[in-house]
């Protein structure tokens, strides 16, 4: 791990991205990207260039981190519309230096009122799951924009329609397509096809866009302008609300492609009903830190917490890096078998959230680990109410499938107010529908619900039901040290979002790393699974035959997670971290730069 940090900032420096200082004829170009930037007056860190200019923007012009999240969200509406938008959810964490308290919004997806256990299946069995995906029966009611305007009613100094003007511009205005978009655009050409919308929008000419072109979304812009004028309740009860439930009851599919687009359950009503959740967020005293995150029905707070307090009895800055990667996986495997079993909307199942986060019962957990040989997937999970030293509770409960995909950003402004935001459409492209007339594309995140359970006569706390919603792997994280804000940090990618923000504090918090290098380095995520994917990065290591000769097994991948963070450092300034490559590379900016 010390030379892996000698090694990282040359990486970064040959890997990072610069793009084009001219765009195409009559396109003003995109900001450049870089992976960190350190210096004065707050600080973004996005995915995409564009999307942490208009969080800047807003900075400049006053507005505090929760006005700079909201900004850059709907810029990322715009230049990231397969992972994030209107259309989706996603789950706000936000530090307010005035009080010193932490806050969480819940702004998940929620299923409608007459979804049931059985809202995938048909005679009796479960739907393939491209079909699933690819229809009205996976869109949930987005939470997205209440989100927007929950958190700016508590917390923000500018209006919703202020902060969205930033987004609206690029979206009338449009943006260059890189290389990352028009893949994204590939990989769904036979979904978006057989949508008129969604052809319209993303396949002009019928066909990806070309790498380098300008993209417009003029009804986007439109439909964030109707935003800022009547606010958000012109999404869930007006016009567009009734555009929103047409498009899931009678997905607007070309007859001629011969796909059969499944109808939808969500209607007005059940988009008149929505509410975020305010709640407490999970809290883990982790060495010196303090460690907030999601509670459910986000599982990432209650998983990354319960792996940190099952390494805390171990001294991860003194092990051997072979150790230190052997306990990390082995402890993600523990927490990933408790939470398949445990974790769902607790509104619907009796979540043993404090217990999960217990010290004694990271500690009945622990015992499990040895560092002579590595335990043996699936493993079954324990009994978070009844801890037992090295015990389970029988049945093994395997992980359900989700997809790479979703974005994070992270926020903070002069004043010392932090937000850790996660977002996204579940699959990139979500549904594969577009509401016509509207520019933004529909969830799919019910399919992150079991289609049934996952182990015969274990009860399944995230199969379907009216009104829940779906178990998410976001984790979006914020890190307080002597109750002063040191970092936050979050991810992309399904189920590996957990194991990626893991690896991200790790890295950080006992390995030496500095922020920048705990994001670039190679990732390895081990799910409860026989095989543990990870980066070719990983598996070029010398590391690897050590792990391998402990039992260890490896799947490869070709990248994991797309990590974002910031951080405080001693003398006041930010340091804004993001990906040196991982999908397409990230951007981080601060608002002064001090280098």
């Amino acid at each position: 791990m010390r030379a892996l940090a000698r090694l990282v900032p040359s990486l970064l420096a040959a890997t990072a991205l610069v793009w084009a200082t001219t765009g195409p004829a009559g396109a003003a170009a995109p900001p450049p990207k870089a992976p960190e930037a350190v210096g004065w007056g707050g600080a973004v860190s996005t995915v995409d260039a564009d999307a942490t200019a208009a969080g800047i923007e807003v900075l400049r012009q006053g507005g505090n981190a929760v006005d700079a999240a909201v900004a850059a969200a709907a810029a990322l509406g715009v230049t990231e519309p397969y992972s994030s938008g209107i259309g989706g959810g996603g789950y706000f964490v936000y530090y307010d230096h005035a009080t010193g308290r932490v806050h969480t919004i819940d702004g998940r997806e929620v299923a409608g009122r007459t979804a049931d256990s059985g809202l995938f299946l048909e005679d009796g069995k479960p739907l393939p799951f491209a079909d699933a995906v690819t229809s009205g029966l996976s869109v949930g009611v987005p939470g997205t924009p209440a989100t927007w305007d929950a958190a700016l009613r508590q917390w923000g100094r500018r209006s919703l329609a202020e902060n969205l003007r930033p987004a609206e511009r690029i979206a009338d205005d449009g943006f260059v397509v890189d290389d990352t978009f028009r893949g994204q655009t590939a990989d769904n050409l036979a979904r978006f096809k057989d949508f008129p919308a969604t052809a319209k929008l993303f396949l002009p000419g019928g066909k990806p866009p070309e790498t380098g072109s300008l993209l417009r979304n003029p009804d986007l812009a439109a439909t964030y302008r109707l935003l800022g004028k009547d606010g958000v309740n012109a999404f869930y009860r007006g016009q567009l609300a009734q555009d929103i439930a047409a498009t899931v009851q009678h997905p607007p599919v070309d007859p001629a492609s011969g796909r059969k687009a499944r109808p939808g359950k969500v209607d007005a009503a059940d988009l008149a009903a929505y509410q975020v959740r305010r709640q407490a967020p999970t809290h883990v005293a982790y060495r010196d830190y303090d460690v907030y995150s999601m509670a459910p029905s986000s599982s990432g707070g209650t998983t990354v917490g319960e792996a940190l307090h099952i390494l805390e009895d171990g001294e991860l800055s003194d092990y051997s890096a072979t150790q230190y990667y052997h306990h990390f996986l082995e402890a993600s495997r523990i927490s990933f078998a408790d939470r398949n079993r445990w974790v769902g909307d607790p509104a619907f199942s009796d979540v043993p959230t404090r217990e999960l986060l217990s010290e004694r019962y990271a500690a009945s957990r622990a015992c499990l680990i040895s560092p002579d040989r590595a335990l043996t997937s699936p493993l079954a999970p324990g009994d978070p109410r009844h801890p037992a030293d090295c015990a389970d509770t029988g049945q093994a409960v395997p992980e359900p499938y989700e997809g790479p995909n979703t974005t994070h950003l992270t926020v903070a402004d002069r004043w010392g107010n932090i937000v850790s935001y996660t977002l996204t459409i579940e699959q990139t492209g979500g549904s594969g529908i577009t509401v016509p007339g509207r520019g933004f594309l529909l969830n799919n995140e019910l399919t992150d619900f079991d289609f049934a359970p996952l182990a015969p006569g274990v009860p399944d706390p995230n199969l379907p039901g009216p009104g829940k919603r779906p178990r998410s792997s976001m984790s979006p994280t914020i890190v307080l040290r002597d109750g002063e804000p040191l970092l936050a940090t979050g991810s992309p990618g399904g189920a590996t979002i957990i194991t990626t923000t893991l690896q991200v504090l790790l890295g950080r918090l006992d390995r030496g790393l500095s922020l920048e290098q705990a994001i670039a380095a190679p990732r390895a995520s081990q799910r409860n699974s026989a095989a543990t994917q990870a980066e070719p990065g990983f598996l070029a290591l010398p590391e690897r035959a050590r792990l391998e000769a402990l039992g260890h097994t490896f799947a490869s991948t070709p990248e994991i997670g797309a990590a974002t963070g910031v951080e405080r450092l001693p003398d006041g300034r930010w340091v804004a971290a993001a990906e040196p490559v991982r999908r397409g590379g990230g951007s981080a900016a601060v608002v002064t730069p001090a280098r």
